[in-house]
């Protein structure tokens, strides 16, 4: 029996192809090995391995989430033109981390981020009651000013704050480079390719003529 699993094992890992652990890699930015052993564990279905590693990220990222981050880099990046400009903060575990090109390119993406989807928040935790409770009270208003009939006010209202903090959260807008991962999402895969810790600690968005 067991020399059959080992048969069977074999036999599935040849079926994977590195074309689809490429696309995977790219997709996940998992290492080639978890590409692998998550394709060869759904029996090379594309969709399903990116939910596997998607629920692996998640779980590494919640153990690893009390870990001191005191590394890290600051990242700029210009838009064409130099009228738009971001810095932001990301920080990791280690030094080794920080200055690997991977990582930085992580930072890249993340500035690009700030500048063309213009985040007010790093995430949800940081506004404050105060502001949520503004923002449900001007929804409400324009959700009663609708001439459409509503069956459910409090449902369309939470669906619209939803929408809302999904669009101020920096962790909760959808990545501008792939729409089906959010940066949450993008730094939890982050956090298991590398094996640490990593946050996303303060960011400024500079337009010319704006205070």
């Amino acid at each position: 029996m067991k020399r059959k699993n080992i048969m069977n094992n074999s036999e599935s890992t040849k079926a994977i192809s590195i074309e689809l652990i490429k696309s995977l890699r790219e997709k996940t930015s998992a290492s080639v090995m978890e590409c692998k052993r998550a394709l060869v564990e759904v029996e090379g279905d594309f969709e399903k391995a990116i939910a596997l590693l998607k629920k692996k990220g998640i779980a590494i990222a919640q153990k690893k989430a009390n870990r001191a981050t005191k590394e890290g880099c600051i990242g700029a990046y210009i838009h064409t033109g130099g009228k738009l400009g971001v810095l932001v903060e990301v920080n990791c575990e280690t030094d080794f981390v920080a200055r690997t090109p991977e990582f930085n390119e992580i930072i890249n993406d993340i500035a690009m981020q700030i500048a063309a989807s213009d985040p007010k928040y790093i995430d949800t935790s940081s506004i404050t009651q105060e502001c949520i409770d503004e923002v449900k009270a001007s929804l409400l208003k324009e959700i009663e000013a609708s001439s459409e009939p509503i069956e459910d006010k409090d449902k369309l209202l939470e669906e619209k704050l939803k929408i809302y903090l999904s669009e101020v959260s920096l962790y909760d807008q959808p990545f501008i480079k792939d729409p089906a991962l959010t940066i949450r999402e993008l730094i939890q895969n982050a956090i298991a390719k590398f094996g640490e810790n990593i946050t996303i600690s303060r960011f400024i968005r500079y337009k010319l003529g704006e205070a």
